[in-house]
């Protein structure tokens, strides 16, 4: 089996922002979500909003190591950061009360990690 690299420029920068703030912050979580980014994509989370819906509480945070879907509905205010997000899950989750932010902008709003769950 051959190796192959990242070259996505996009994700080999946040995957060195995550190990970054990891050892400056002493934060498990982004070295935790930087080696969940570094697995082949084939081996990424796809995530549902009904997932969400079933799994999260009102207000929650959640980082999601790979995509963001719009398959069911969802109907409680949560944050979303996900590596990629389809519209249609961006409309429903806004539509909710909540948000849907890059995984750049959950770093700079929350650098400690605190209260964030990670979705798989």
């Amino acid at each position: 089996m051959r190796r192959t690299k990242k070259t996505n420029a996009d994700l080999i920068s946040i995957i060195q922002q995550l190990k970054t703030e990891s050892r400056l912050k002493k934060v498990p979580l982004w070295r935790d979500l930087a080696n969940r980014l570094e697995k082949p994509n084939r081996n990424w989370a796809e995530v549902n909003i009904s997932h969400i819906k079933r799994n999260a509480n009102k207000n929650d945070t959640i980082v999601i190591p790979g995509k963001l879907l719009g398959a069911g509905y969802i109907n409680i205010p949560v944050t979303v950061a996900a590596f990629q997000s389809s519209e249609n899950a961006k409309e429903k989750i806004t539509s909710a009360g909540g948000k849907v932010l890059s995984i750049q902008e959950l770093i700079k709003k929350n650098p400690k990690g605190t209260g964030i769950r990670i979705f798989s």
